[in-house]
């Protein structure tokens, strides 16, 4: 299996800077989702009313805007872009199943497995070269 670090050569080797631009719109897509859940929580509950029986609704609202607003920032200068990514997987996945457990949106369906692709493409690729963790790694 291949390691992080293997997976940072590779990813350094090959940075282009549409991915980093790429990245940087993920973060802030990202930072403005969180920012609309905060500003819009009665959205937020109405989304979440057919996970009602089941419990958790409070956490999944005091997870959701700071998960996003912290992490969008975060993968948007490229700090610790996959840990803020793999929080954002409980989200995503989600968002994607309150499509089948409420009404169906299929706009938002497809916002967020486009938005689920990236991440997980991300989470594999890194940071890249143009990043504040490469900066920090290379002592600049």
């Amino acid at each position: 299996m291949l390691s992080v670090k293997s997976l940072n050569k590779w990813a350094n080797a090959h940075t282009y800077y549409w991915l980093d631009v790429l990245r940087i719109a993920l973060g802030v897509f990202f930072f403005i989702k969180g920012l609309q859940f905060i500003s819009q929580t009665e959205t937020l509950v109405e989304l979440i009313d057919p996970l009602k029986g089941y419990g958790g609704v409070m956490l999944v609202i005091h997870y959701v805007a700071p998960a996003h607003l912290v992490g969008g920032i975060l993968i948007a200068f490229g700090l610790l872009t996959r840990w803020a990514l793999i929080a954002q997987i409980p989200i995503l996945l989600g968002a994607i199943m309150i499509n089948f457990v409420g009404i169906m949106n299929v706009s938002n369906l497809i916002l967020a497995l486009v938005v689920m692709a990236f991440t997980i493409f991300f989470i594999f690729y890194g940071s890249g070269k143009h990043s504040a963790d490469y900066i920090m790694k290379m002592g600049y």
